[in-house]
């Protein structure tokens, strides 16, 4: 456990480049998304200094860590509460769906508490206390 603890250090303090698409800066319509430069006169397929770095096999993370939360749990996407049944607490959190509404998020966190387990992306499920409503002063001419 102390190994992998150092290992996720290691792998947050790795210097890695972005890795840029060539011709990001000039044109709107081209995505943020890593394609191999294959033109023959490409500078960045030749490995120009300025031109930015290619992804290559020494820039990854130690395979005992590989995706993992920082926490150092392992991930685990749920949609139902059914889906918490099984989940080891020591090894794996909870990472509650983007479309799981408010009601159900309630008792997937719940039920989470309860089984032991993390939740990596719990919200405040209180509800907020109803405001004093404001006396109007009427005023006399």
């Amino acid at each position: 456990m102390e190994e992998r603890k150092r290992l996720i250090r290691v792998r947050s303090q790795h210097n890695k480049p972005s890795f840029k698409r060539r011709g990001l800066a000039q044109k709107k319509k081209l995505e943020d998304t890593w394609r191999r430069p294959r033109g023959l006169h490409n500078k960045q397929r030749r490995q120009f200094k300025a031109k930015g770095a290619l992804p290559q096999p020494g820039y990854g993370s130690p395979a005992a860590v590989r995706g993992l939360h920082p926490s150092g749990y392992e991930e685990v996407r749920v949609f139902t509460p059914a889906e918490l049944a099984g989940l080891n607490p020591e090894t794996q959190a909870v990472m509650i769906g983007g479309t799981v509404g408010g009601r159900k998020r309630v008792l997937i966190q719940e039920q989470a508490l309860s089984l032991g387990l993390k939740v990596l992306n719990a919200k405040d499920l209180t509800a907020p206390e109803a405001a004093e409503p404001v006396e109007e002063v009427e005023e006399n001419e």
